[in-house]
C-alpha cells in the first residue's frame, strides 16, 4: 500500500508540474533561438519571458492544479484508517 501511495504521489507530481515545465521549456527554446539568430547574449532576455510565461500558466492552470492536489490529499487522508488496520 505504501508503494502504491508513493507511485500515486509521483504521478500527481508529474501531472501538476508538467504544464509549467512544458511552457517554460518552449519559451526558453524560442528565446534561445532568437538570441542565436540575433547574436544578442543578454541574461534578462532569457529570464524575463520565462518568468512571465510561468506566471501566466500558474494563473490559468492554478485552480486545476490546486484542485488536483486537494483531491489527492483528501483521498490520502481518507485512506489512513484502512492503512492502520
Amino acid at each position: 500500500m505504501v508503494l502504491t501511495m508513493g507511485q500515486e504521489a509521483l504521478v500527481m507530481l508529474l501531472m501538476v508540474a508538467s504544464p509549467v515545465l512544458v511552457v517554460v521549456l518552449v519559451v526558453g527554446l524560442v528565446v534561445s533561438l532568437f538570441q542565436a539568430v540575433t547574436q544578442i547574449n543578454e541574461a534578462t532576455l532569457a529570464f524575463v519571458p520565462k518568468l512571465i510565461a510561468a506566471l501566466a500558466v500558474l494563473a490559468i492552470a492554478g485552480p486545476w492544479m490546486l484542485n488536483m492536489l486537494v483531491e489527492y490529499i483528501r483521498r490520502t487522508i481518507e485512506a489512513i484508517p484502512s492503512a492502520v488496520v
